[in-house]
């Protein structure tokens, strides 16, 4: 049986990769630190955990290189998941912080990784951003498909884009000196369910969230709404990834997301039709708003791991409805 360990496999990517690497016949691990991921994400339809939490999952702080050194090498195969990600509010209020760290994790994951060696480590799939993606050809409102190569020369908007970015260009590194197989995939905006709709949570999970509790909480929304995203649900990321541990090696940098680029007001105004109440949203251009635009050309994904994405944004975000209209009520 293939070993394999998910880094912030407690999270919402995390949880269900997990979940479909179990059904598959892997021998999953987990590690999380638990800053947003959640023990009982990992729990079956029945609340019953998919892995032995005993001796399959470890809290573990990997900012730390003797905790990340304590894990990494028990398993043939890593996907790394970890990070320091939330909503356009956190990012920009903690970026040199949110920078340190992200970049802590994943210096000392490879380093960990380099010191095994091929011999120990069989596959190394990390996870990185379009927000890497030069801020120049993400301020428009009409996107013109991001591609590959357009990476470089680099200008992310935000600390969050570099600090993936630079885990990409440090992975290179690592994987001609030491000839572990690497792979990254450069996910688009990811939803879906379970999610962290909290003070901390990205657009969609807040927006549904102000829509429950609607009027109790007014339904703000961050920007003009003008501004656009490629929504990706986490069930088409997790084929994504469970295809690239089969097909993704030696392939360099693969994006993952839908070629439409869907406003934020167009999200707004789906939710609130979702919830069927009377709502009219207020668009606070006070507040940042991110990017203007972006996109994907999933071309490479498609021609490579024969994937594209399958569940549509309408579906995607009733299932999300429901699930935190459930959740609040908890």
């Amino acid at each position: 049986m293939k070993s394999i360990l998910v880094t912030g496999g407690c999270g919402m990517i995390g949880s269900n990769l997990v979940k479909r690497l179990v059904h598959d016949g892997w021998d999953t691990y987990v590690v999380d630190n638990l800053w947003r991921g959640k023990l009982e994400y990992l729990n079956d339809e029945y609340g019953i955990p998919v892995i032995d939490l005993n001796t399959h999952f470890f809290k573990k702080d990997l900012t730390i290189y003797e905790e990340a050194n304590s894990i990494i090498g028990i398993t043939d195969y890593i996907v790394h998941l970890a990070d320091v990600v939330a909503g356009i509010d956190y990012v920009f209020k903690n970026q040199g912080e949110l920078f340190r760290i992200n970049n802590l994790i994943n210096s000392n994951v490879f380093e960990c990784c380099r010191r095994q060696g091929k011999e120990k480590i069989k596959g190394l799939l990390y996870v990185g951003t379009v927000c890497s993606f030069p801020f120049t050809r993400q301020n428009t409102l009409d996107p013109e498909p991001l591609h590959e190569e357009e990476l470089f020369p680099a200008f992310p908007e935000s600390a969050y884009g570099w600090s993936k970015l630079m885990g990409q260009l440090e992975l290179g590194y690592l994987e001609k000196e030491t000839g572990i197989p690497c792979c990254t995939l450069m996910f688009h905006n990811v939803y879906g369910t379970p999610t962290d709709f909290g003070e901390r949570s990205q657009v969609i999970p807040a927006l549904i969230r102000k829509a429950v509790n609607y009027p109790k909480e007014s339904m703000d929304v961050w920007g003009s709404g003008e501004q656009g995203r490629a929504f990706i649900h986490v069930k088409d990321v997790v084929d994504a990834l469970i295809l690239a541990l089969n097909k993704g090696w030696g392939h360099g940098y693969i994006q993952i997301g839908p070629s439409s680029c869907t406003s934020i007001k167009q999200i707004t105004e789906e939710i609130i039709k979702i919830s069927g109440k009377k709502i009219t949203p207020y668009y606070d251009v006070s507040k940042p708003e991110g990017d203007k635009a972006r996109c994907a050309d999933y071309s490479k994904a498609k021609k490579i791991l024969g994937w594209e994405p399958k569940i549509s944004l309408k579906d995607g975000l009733r299932e999300s409805y429901i699930w935190i209209e459930k959740n609040i009520k908890i």
